[in-house]
C-alpha cells in the first residue's frame, strides 16, 4: 500500500514532465515517420520537392546580391551553387531546414497552449526558419566564395549556431508568453 502511495506521489510530482517529454516524443516521431515516408517517394535517388523549392529561393535570392550566380540541378540528384562559374556549395536534403522545423513544431505541441494561438505560432514560425534558412543557404554561399579557407567554421559551427539560436529563442518566446506554462506561471 505505502510503494503505491510512493508511486502516485512520483507521478503527481512528475506529471508535467512526464507529459512534456510524451508530447514531444510522439510529435516528433510521428513528424519525421511522417517526412521519411515523403521522402522515400523519391526514387533513384531524386530530389525531393521541398529541397527543389529551397534551391530555387536560394537562387533568387543571389540573384539579389551577385548577379553572376546561379543553381544547376544535375539529373534532378545534384544542386550546385555557382558563382562567377565555380562551384560554392551543394543544397542535398539535409539543407531543407525540415529536420529543424520539425524538431520546433514537436518542442511547441509539447507546451501547447491555446489551439490558435498554437497554430498560428507553429505556422508563422516554420515560415521564418524556412525564410531564414534560405538566406543562411546564400548567404553562406557567397562567404564560401570569398573565404573558401572557413567552410568548417562558416558551414560546421556559425551558420547552424544561427539556425539552432533563432529556434532556441522561438521557444523561449513560446514558452515564456504563448503556452499553457506560461498562462500558470504569471497567475501564481
Amino acid at each position: 500500500m505505502k510503494k503505491k502511495s510512493i508511486l502516485k506521489n512520483y507521478w503527481t510530482l512528475y506529471q508535467p514532465f512526464l507529459k512534456f517529454i510524451g508530447a514531444f516524443l510522439f510529435s516528433y516521431i510521428l513528424l519525421t515517420f511522417l517526412y521519411q515516408w515523403y521522402l522515400s517517394g523519391n526514387e533513384n535517388n531524386q530530389l525531393d520537392g521541398i529541397t527543389r523549392l529551397v534551391a530555387s529561393h536560394v537562387e533568387r535570392v543571389l540573384q539579389v546580391c551577385e548577379s553572376n550566380s546561379a543553381v544547376e540541378y544535375q539529373q534532378n540528384t545534384k544542386i550546385t551553387i555557382m558563382i562567377h562559374q565555380r562551384e560554392v556549395a551543394r543544397i542535398i536534403e539535409g539543407c531543407n531546414a525540415i529536420s529543424v522545423i520539425i524538431l520546433f513544431v514537436s518542442f511547441v505541441i509539447a507546451f501547447a497552449g491555446r489551439l490558435r494561438t498554437t497554430l498560428l505560432f507553429l505556422i508563422g514560425g516554420s515560415v521564418l526558419i524556412y525564410l531564414l534558412n534560405v538566406i543562411r543557404i546564400a548567404v553562406l554561399s557567397l562567404l564560401l566564395y570569398r573565404f573558401p579557407a572557413y567552410e568548417h567554421l562558416l558551414h560546421g559551427v556559425i551558420f547552424p549556431l544561427f539556425i539552432y539560436g533563432v529556434v532556441f529563442i522561438l521557444w523561449f518566446v513560446w514558452v515564456n508568453y504563448f503556452s499553457t506554462y506560461a498562462k500558470k506561471s504569471t497567475s501564481k
